[in-house]
């Protein structure tokens, strides 16, 4: 866990340079446009907030957003935005039994080695009919294929994304994760098509990209292939 606190730290110094246009900015927003329709007027958790990107853009919709993250240095992010945060673990949340309307996670599980104790827990803070939109690494997806042929990327002085653990699973995965407190209630893919992030900095590429992008995500049989899959779980009364 310290090597993980430590990756991330170092990765918070640069991780906004390339977040606010192009391939990122779209990412954030497909995610951040399903995640509002879970969040309005609730109280809303994100575990792993990082620097804030999506939780201030979800905090004005919700009635109450908190944000938490390992990584003091993501949290240096997050504390600038005038964000309500704490420094923990996604695997051991510092929350009572159903503090939450909505719970949301965003490139995080896939990083976390304790899946399901980490799953049971976001459930346990979330309420009786409340929701989880949690996003997943996709293993059938053109950007795993992608990641395993290229050479690592350097995301900081003495960093690659080689560096951190990283999980890619099927949906039938996911699903064997989720603890017997949750139902599976809804399926988006994200980044369907796009072999790389590149292709939407080219002005004749990137409406285009964008465009089928959006068209996919929801898409009854492209969104299974989506390099990142968000699933919507609810849990149990």
């Amino acid at each position: 866990m310290s090597r993980s606190r430590h990756y991330y730290d170092a990765f918070s110094t640069t991780y906004e340079a390339q977040r606010h246009r192009g391939y990122h900015r779209l990412i954030d927003e497909l995610e951040t446009e399903l995640a509002l329709d879970y969040c309005r007027d609730g109280r809303v958790l994100e575990a792993g907030c990082g620097t804030g990107l999506i939780l201030q853009r979800l905090a004005p919709a919700a009635r109450q957003a908190i944000g938490l993250d390992l990584s003091a240095g993501m949290l240096g992010g997050a504390r600038a935005r005038a964000l309500s945060v704490a420094q923990g673990s996604v695997d051991a949340l510092p929350f009572p039994d159903g503090t939450f309307d909505a719970v949301v996670s965003f490139k995080v599980l896939a990083h976390v080695p304790t899946i399901e104790r980490t799953l049971a827990e976001l459930a346990r803070v979330t309420r009786p009919g409340g929701h989880l939109v949690l996003e997943f690494y996709n293993r059938f997806s053109l950007r795993h294929l992608v990641k395993r042929l290229k050479a690592p990327t350097r995301i900081a002085q003495r960093y690659t994304d080689a560096d951190v653990f990283t999980r890619y699973d099927t949906l039938r995965e996911v699903r064997r994760y989720l603890p017997p407190t949750v139902e599976l209630r809804r399926v988006r893919g994200v980044r369907v098509v796009t072999p790389t992030a590149q292709f939407h900095d080219l002005p004749g590429l990137r409406s285009l990209f964008a465009w089928a992008e959006r068209r996919a995500a929801d898409h009854t049989l492209l969104r299974y292939l989506g390099g990142f899959l968000i699933v919507v779980l609810q849990r149990r009364s």
